[in-house]
């Protein structure tokens, strides 16, 4: 197994790609702790991947909150001994038109999107510089949920877009921080993927017209797609890989012109 006995920690990881990461890490021998605020949906996730017999427990986790991702990384420590991945997923979408957002609804959504995986990133790596390596001179990765609108901008998600495009210069940061710490920082960006809340919007067949007119592969990714690449990231065979984020679009980012969508 690829993450055989590795610690992780998951934050958003109650459902979407955050528990897909979770899932993947899981299968891959890892142990790992999901955390979120939605604590009835995080505890049945925890339950139903502890049925494959996996090792995984839920802990309630406000990432806004930096007291709370410390005591989820002190949660790891006591109950494993270590932390070896921390996947800084959560996070929140408010829609509105630019000229009219509300200072409230911009500070909620830049506290989760970008404070947290600030604060996750940064409570992690304190754990991980003291910790012993691994057989293979690691002492942590670190990963950051990021988005095609890191990079492409739509103006009714602005906190949203303005949070990812952070989240891409904090995996930079970070990851020079720690070049020499024998931690690697990297993000994963995805485009349009089929998760609950895609299937919300994709339900108007016109909508999901839209967003596979933009989309060269000519469907959305799955979740488990997205856990494939954290295990990658995760593990040893990406070693020489940091500060990088990954965008696994279906092609988005390269597109400069809508393409026509089977009927």
């Amino acid at each position: 197994m690829l993450l055989d006995g590795k610690i992780a920690v998951v934050t958003g990881a109650a459902r979407g790609l955050g528990l897909a990461c979770a899932a993947s890490f899981a299968e891959q021998g890892a142990k790992v702790i999901i955390s979120d605020i939605q604590d009835e949906q995080g505890e049945a996730a925890a339950e139903d991947l502890r049925a494959t017999g996996a090792d995984v427990c839920y802990r309630h986790c406000d990432v806004a909150k930096k007291s709370e991702v410390e005591a989820l990384v002190q949660f790891a420590v006591v109950r494993h001994g270590r932390l070896d991945t921390a996947v800084a997923n959560a996070g929140i979408v408010h829609i509105s038109d630019a000229l009219q957002l509300e200072e409230d609804d911009l500070d909620r959504v830049l506290s989760v999107n970008l404070k947290g995986v600030i604060f996750t990133g940064q409570l992690a790596a304190r754990q991980m510089v003291t910790q012993q390596p691994d057989a293979n001179g690691a002492k942590g990765t670190i990963i950051n949920m990021s988005s095609v609108n890191g990079v492409l901008a739509i103006p009714e998600i602005a906190p949203y877009v303005i949070a990812k495009g952070g989240v891409n210069q904090w995996t930079k940061v970070l990851a020079l921080r720690l070049a020499q710490e024998a931690v690697r920082v990297n993000a994963i960006g995805p485009g349009s993927i089929a998760t609950e809340l895609f299937a919300a919007v994709a339900s108007d067949p016109e909508k999901y017209r839209t967003i596979m007119s933009r989309t060269p592969m000519g469907r959305p990714g799955r979740p488990e797609e997205i856990g494939k690449i954290a295990v990658f990231l995760a593990g040893d065979q990406s070693s020489y890989i940091t500060g990088q984020t990954i965008y696994p679009d279906g092609g988005r980012l390269a597109l400069n012109y809508t393409v026509p969508v089977p009927e």
